[in-house]
């Protein structure tokens, strides 16, 4: 196992190796420290007062952006699942790094982000306004600092686990921003119908019971941070009274007309965990299964896979909701995306 972990992680930069591109501050973003890295894959540490704390942004640039200086890149923000960080190299999958086209930006969403504007920001975290974060300040941090095409054609977002929910929450919050959306085994459904997965978000909170980890690394750490209520993000859980009514307005189930109406793109994956009730991917599957049912019902295409119990699906993916059938899945996707950018811009 650990032999997989170093195929997923960075080269170590050579003593000869060009820098990474330098980077201003701006946009409420100030950086701390130096870039860490090679001149493509490398790390920058921000602090914000939107969120509490200090953030890793893990970039990762086509082999060309140093050689090309008057070519521009379409981005692709990718979304780590819960418990990870971009200071983790496994989340610089080989599909990623082996992009041509592209670059990718994997910004910090937390432990157990969730990828929004906390409803309580007065816990024991601290600020935790991480859709501020990536959209006002991270966005257009890296369009100032990266030669990016700042347009919705040149610009998608994706995630995995918990990150499948932010790249769908993001996408439907501001279609004018993102010609793509990817969820790969993501939280897909937060309606009092799927109380599985709203109990598996609550768990990260509260850092009680099995939480849906999303990390990319073989090992989950069950460590969230401090512990909050059940209510700091999306209010009360309980459909008591709809008064969980901001769980339902969260649900990205419930807004994939929003991406119908705009023509976004959308790519689903998703294991079934063998069948097994235990393992998150099994109620991954549904949540994807009734994403994929609202787009039928709407008529919007989609690419939609379910690779089941992982047979055939990378020699490292066993249907779970793990790293290895992350990787495959992006090694199906990113050639895709790379051809729609290519279509698009």
């Amino acid at each position: 196992m650990a032999a997989a972990v170093l195929l997923l992680g960075a080269p170590p930069a050579r003593a000869d190796e060009p820098a990474p591109p330098p980077m201003t501050d701006g946009f409420g973003l100030t950086q701390v420290g130096a870039p860490a890295g090679t001149a493509t894959n490398f790390v920058i540490t921000v602090k914000t007062a939107q969120v509490a704390g200090e953030h890793r942004i893990r970039i990762l640039l086509p082999g060309d952006y140093a050689a090309q200086p008057a070519k521009r890149y379409p981005v692709f923000y990718f979304l780590h699942g819960a418990s990870d960080d971009p200071g983790n190299p496994g989340l610089a999958y080989p599909a990623l790094t082996a992009a041509t086209s592209m670059i990718t930006v994997i910004p910090d969403g937390g432990r157990r982000g969730w990828y929004t504007n906390w409803l309580d920001q007065n816990t024991a975290a601290g600020a935790q306004n991480w859709e501020n974060f990536h959209i006002n300040q991270v966005m257009p941090f890296i369009d100032a600092n990266l030669r990016t095409l700042a347009t919705r054609q040149g610009r998608a977002v994706g995630g995995l686990s918990m990150g499948g929910f932010g790249a769908l929450h993001y996408a439907q919050r501001y279609p004018g921003l993102f010609s793509q959306v990817a969820t790969f085994s993501g939280a897909n459904e937060l309606s009092r119908n799927h109380a599985v997965i709203r109990a598996a978000v609550v768990a990260t909170l509260t850092n009680i019971g099995a939480p849906l980890c999303g990390s990319s690394s073989p090992a989950c750490s069950l460590n969230f941070g401090p512990t909050v209520s059940s209510d700091a993000v999306f209010g009360t859980p309980y459909p008591v009274f709809d008064a969980d009514w901001r769980w339902n307005q969260a649900d990205p189930v419930a807004h994939m007309d929003v991406l119908a109406r705009a023509g976004t793109g959308v790519a689903i994956y998703t294991g079934d965990g063998n069948g097994e009730a235990a393992n998150p991917e099994f109620w991954v599957q549904s949540a994807a299964q009734h994403a994929k049912e609202r787009l039928d019902a709407l008529g919007h295409p989609y690419h939609y896979v379910n690779y089941r119990g992982g047979s055939g699906w990378g020699s490292q993916c066993n249907g779970g909701h793990t790293w290895g059938c992350w990787a495959q899945d992006l090694v199906d996707y990113v050639p895709r995306l790379e051809a729609a950018f290519a279509a698009a811009t």
